[in-house]
């Protein structure tokens, strides 16, 4: 495992605090947790773009083409 010193602004520092109290875990959990986030969110994001650039506009024309052209169901609307 390595170490890693940050520095962060004393505001930032003191609302990690009071997170990590709030989410009981420790400081150094707690910005595990968001690192990891964030590193997901890149990865996903990066997977739906290389995805999307394999996809075929007259694909999923065919494909929303079956839907059918009828109102949606009463719990269904938008209110």
């Amino acid at each position: 495992m390595a170490t890693l010193s940050i520095r962060f602004p004393d505001s930032v520092h003191d609302a990690v605090k009071i997170a990590a109290r709030n989410d009981d875990t420790s400081i150094n959990q707690f910005v595990t947790s968001a690192v990891i986030e964030k590193l997901t969110a890149l990865d996903t994001e990066q997977y739906i773009e290389k995805r999307g650039a394999n996809g075929s506009l007259k694909k999923i024309q065919a494909v929303l083409s079956k839907v059918p052209d009828t109102e949606p169901r009463k719990e269904d609307m938008m209110q």
